[in-house]
């Protein structure tokens, strides 16, 4: 595994260099599985709600809006959570009620029906809520806004909507319906209706010592248009940037907001002293970890790759030059990315510590939306789920895939941390956050932290909150106490063609290629181990090498299991190929063509799980199947991460083999230890 992760962080760390300077076809490889599962408990289904006036972008139609779930930091225990169709929710013990109407508060302007980012944007309360009653609000506005308010700071001629973020004072904290006085803090122009302001945070780490205590985080993204500007690098402007202002303060351009004198950009001649960072394109979520109070912000690309940054005070995060760790070029008809320019050094950019790319599919029109938006979250430092502490747990919100990296891999100049998809189950059932949301198309996923470090799950397509109430180990069954090993002898095994074999001592070898047989397709030749009996539950481990030249196509070999007959079983392909349909997973021959079973197989893209044997060394692999549960997972050379899984319950139990489609290879050190059927 050290060898696996020196590998693929050695891809992600931004070196110039002499590549070709063609489009990078695919950056990143696809996160693979992490053979842990994040348990989901369902705490709340919030109202319904739709825009106003009904929207023609169907992915404003979904059923409410519902984007964060954070608590009210005044010991109550409430949760709050934003609807950006208008209302702000309040969770109080499994009771839910509208606590402002932010929609009708704004009146006619208040803008929901066009931008993915439109309406109710975000919600953040002053750490000393309880004693002082305010709170935070973002939201858009449109129609005679745009002509009878101005912007408070730089924006474009041309500007479509407005992001308004407002201090709201309650006169009784404690209430559960807002009742009290609210004021205008920042309004700033966006070109487009999208890429406005996102989030808004407080510091949750800082004390009264640190320089951002009691200071707002502003996320503003670029309005949708350093596509085609250098927006996101002027520091002249808002957009594009994190904005750090004082609630409190007056010195802001129009007396509402305060000017923090530690910002790193105040006595720049020209530039805006509200900036703390800059160089973005939509800076949609940002966290901060409890342990070591860095701060994470989870970026959404342009065409190519969405990133998790570490933020710093100061730092340019590259757009609209950069793209992840690559070179992003204005105008280039194929709107993909490039190697780094030889200089690249001299420019001081910050680049991301983990990312994934949208795997655009050759078909596609270059830049037509590729459906990918990365969903920042957070550093898990709860006490409920201890294997998830110091993992940075973040998400895929279109299709709602889960990730995590390590976060003591996340830091700002050094190589990308290696991210991992999650499993999801609910009941004790693996499942799918596309199943759980009955949407095959859109999950829209966000998510949200109590006070005390636990993780929620959200999602807008249908309007329901899970709580994260732990964490298991796919494949995780006991195996049983009956094992087998030191089968190396020809009584030991069963070959369908025994002339092909050879049984030297130590090894199990297919000396020559199967060829096919009649019946359904399933692999030419294989051996089925005799020794020791059928196995239930059960966990082979073996060295496997494939002899056929590395200069040959379609090398493969095979580990089977739960063998009932010629017809029936499964098997694992271990493949130097995982681009097509037969070749590097897991399948199940039941009286009929080999069926493709494991989770890594994307059918659209033809790609599955990373080449497992790719040379003629020798590779460790086990096989893990649980019978109660059909759990199957496959490692390879020690990983503690599964290279593929599948779910099935077609065989309970049967014996296991080895062999392959129409190569050569061998087999030692095998042992099958589980529960033995007799």
């Amino acid at each position: 595994m050290a060898v696996t992760t020196f590998v693929l962080s050695a891809l992600f760390v931004p070196i110039a260099s002499a590549q070709q300077d063609v489009p990078i076809a695919d950056p990143l490889p696809t996160p693979g599985a992490s053979g842990v599962g994040l348990e989901l408990t369902e705490v709340a289904q919030l109202p319904k709600s739709q825009p106003v006036p009904p929207p023609t972008d169907t992915r404003l139609v979904r059923y409410n809006r519902i984007n964060y779930l954070g608590e009210v930091p005044d010991g109550s225990g409430r949760m709050f959570v934003p609807d950006m169709n208008g209302k702000l929710y309040l969770l109080d013990k499994g009771v839910q009620h509208a606590f402002l109407d932010l929609g009708v508060a704004v009146g006619p302007d208040f803008h929901t029906h066009r931008g993915l980012g439109s309406g109710f944007g975000f919600a953040a309360f002053h750490p000393d809520f309880r004693r002082n009653g305010k709170f935070y609000t973002v939201h858009t506005e449109t129609g005679s806004a745009l002509t009878t308010k101005k912007p408070d700071l730089p924006s474009p001629a041309g500007t479509q909507v407005h992001g308004v973020i407002t201090e709201w004072t309650a006169s009784d904290p404690s209430a559960d319906v807002f009742s009290g006085t609210h004021r205008e803090l920042l309004r700033v122009g966006f070109a487009s209706f999208i890429h406005g302001f996102q989030e808004i945070g407080f510091n949750p780490t800082a004390r009264w010592w640190d320089e951002d205590y009691e200071l707002l985080y502003v996320a503003s993204g670029d309005g949708g248009i350093g596509v085609s500007t250098t927006v996101p690098q002027d520091l002249a402007l808002p957009q594009g940037k994190i904005l750090r202002i004082d609630p409190a303060g007056r010195n802001g351009v129009n007396g509402q907001y305060g000017i923090p004198r530690a910002n790193p950009f105040v006595r720049k001649a020209g530039a805006l002293g509200e900036i703390y960072a800059y160089g973005m394109r939509d800076p949609y979520r940002f966290s901060w970890d409890p342990g070591t109070h860095r701060m994470y912000m989870g970026h959404i690309g342009e065409k190519a790759v969405d990133a998790v940054y570490e933020v710093r005070k100061g730092a340019n995060l590259g757009w609209s030059e950069r793209e992840g760790i690559w070179e992003y070029r204005r105008g280039d008809p194929s709107c993909g990315v490039f190697p780094l320019p030889a200089d690249d050094a001299k420019y001081g950019y910050t680049y991301p510590v983990t990312a994934f790319d949208h795997n655009r599919l050759s078909t596609q029109r270059p830049c037509a939306d590729s459906g990918n938006a990365l969903m920042g979250g957070f550093v898990y430092r709860g006490s409920k789920i201890p294997s998830l502490r110091g993992k940075y747990i973040y998400g895929e919100g279109v299709k709602g895939l889960l990730y995590y990296a390590d976060e003591r891999e996340m830091r700002a100049g050094k190589p990308m941390a290696v991210s991992r998809e999650l499993m999801v189950y609910v009941n004790g059932e693996l499942t799918t956050m596309k199943t759980l949301v009955n949407d095959p198309n859109r999950v829209d996923l966000r998510f949200g932290q109590d006070a005390a470090g636990e993780l929620y799950v959200l999602a807008k397509a249908n309007g329901k909150i899970w709580k994260v109430t732990g964490a298991r180990t796919f494949a995780s069954c006991r195996s049983g106490h009956d094992f087998v090993s030191g089968a190396t002898s020809a009584r030991s095994w069963q070959p369908v063609t025994p002339d092909l074999w050879q049984f030297p001592g130590r090894e199990v070898v297919l000396a020559e290629p199967g060829v096919a047989r009649p019946g359904p397709r399933r692999p030419f030749e294989y051996a089925v181990l005799q020794k020791g009996p059928a196995f239930g539950s059960v966990q082979v481990d073996a060295s496997v090498r494939l002899d056929t030249p590395v200069a040959e196509s379609n090398r493969d070999v095979i580990i089977v299991f739960g063998y009932r007959s010629d017809t029936e079983f499964y098997y694992a392909h271990l493949s130097s190929d995982n681009k097509i349909y037969p070749h590097n997973g897991i399948f199940v021959v039941n009286n009929a063509d080999r069926l493709r079973l494991d989770h890594q197989w994307d059918a659209v893209r033809s790609v599955g799980a990373a080449p497992a044997v790719s040379d003629t060394a020798w590779h460790r692999v086990r096989v893990k199947h649980c019978a109660d549960s059909g759990e199957i997972a496959v490692y390879v050379d020690g990983s503690p991460y599964p290279l593929m899984t599948a779910v099935d319950k077609t065989f309970s139990s049967g014996r296991v083999g080895f062999g392959s489609f129409d190569n050569i290879g061998r087999l030692r050190g095998l042992r099958v230890q589980g529960r033995g059927v007799r």
